[in-house]
């Protein structure tokens, strides 16, 4: 490359779609900076000024300003070091300030790329396109792998956060507010297979009218990694060098195990090929046929029936 692309990159997709994976594979380029989910809840004040009440929080014209501002500086790398230093409530934050200040230190002073790695982003993916200059990347999991994992974890999911939201319901999900409504507080499956079809009929349609953003399925890069993320670096303009290839061969050797432990959810060391179907082991026959039939309409458009 004669001249560095400097362009932001977003990565999204639902939570569990391998979203970590796919940005710190990317971030494994040394001209860019990782930038871990400023639209969390429960992000830190040092990285990200805004207050972010929701998950999923819709950013759209209409409310851009409670955000933008925020936004320009983390893309500036200004980390707001006394906000974190008052925040500070133990050994563990006190490490995270330290990395996320070096983080943001390093891609000042070097210049370096924005990638932000952020599955609570995905409804506002126009708006990071359109007002950050942001290239896309959306992951795409089986919906039936993400509804596992949220099992295995037991991670409910709150649908007040989205019908909270009256632009996100009025611009994507006005018309499952009935099924939003009804889903039961401990019924994880029935949440995970709902918020799965919400979140990639979203995603459908934004490409549709996005054809530039990347929509890329977990399946095809964990079976052929370095063909995957070859292809990705080069959409993206990022540079595939051996230090590249061997970091995304640690990632997914068959060495790796097959399954994160329940400590290390966030861990991107797996037998990339082999988990792809653990999810077969993991679900009952009915909850894999209730997952089908709650997440037909969109599912169809990723997955072959053979895929189930």
């Amino acid at each position: 490359m004669s001249e560095r692309d400097l362009t932001p990159i977003l990565i999204t997709g639902t939570h569990r779609s391998g979203t970590t994976w796919v940005g710190k594979m990317l971030a494994a380029d040394a001209c860019t900076a990782y930038i871990s989910e400023p639209l969390n809840v429960l992000h830190r004040p040092g990285v990200f000024r805004a207050r972010v009440k929701y998950w999923y929080q819709y950013i759209s014209e209409e409310n851009e300003h409670e955000y933008i501002s925020a936004f320009e500086e983390l893309l500036e790398f200004d980390y707001h070091l006394w906000d974190e230093l008052r925040s500070l409530r133990s050994k563990h934050d006190l490490l995270r300030m330290g990395r996320d200040f070096f983080n943001f230190y390093n891609g000042l002073m070097r210049g370096l790329r924005p990638l932000f790695k952020d599955p609570f982003a995905v409804f506002s993916t126009q708006w990071f396109a359109k007002r950050l200059n942001c290239k896309v990347v959306i992951t795409v999991r089986h919906p039936a792998a993400v509804a596992s994992s949220l099992k295995r974890l037991n991670w409910p999911f709150d649908f007040q956060d989205l019908l909270a939201q009256p632009l996100l319901m009025r611009d994507h999900l006005e018309p499952y507010r009935e099924e939003m409504e009804s889903v039961q507080p401990d019924d994880v499956i029935g949440q995970a297979a709902l918020l799965w079809k919400l979140v990639y009929r979203s995603v459908y349609r934004t490409h549709e009218q996005n054809p530039d953003f990347i929509v890329v399925r977990h399946e095809d890069l964990s079976r052929d990694p370095i063909s995957g993320y070859r292809a990705l670096y080069t959409a993206l303009d990022l540079e595939f060098t051996p230090r590249v290839e061997k970091t995304i061969l640690n990632s997914s050797s068959s060495e790796n195990p097959r399954e994160l432990s329940h400590k290390k959810v966030h861990d991107i060391r797996l037998d990339s090929r082999a988990s792809v179907d653990n999810w077969k082991k993991q679900l009952t026959a009915e909850e894999v046929d209730r997952i089908h039939r709650v997440t037909e309409e969109v599912s169809t458009l990723y997955y072959s029936d053979a895929e189930w």
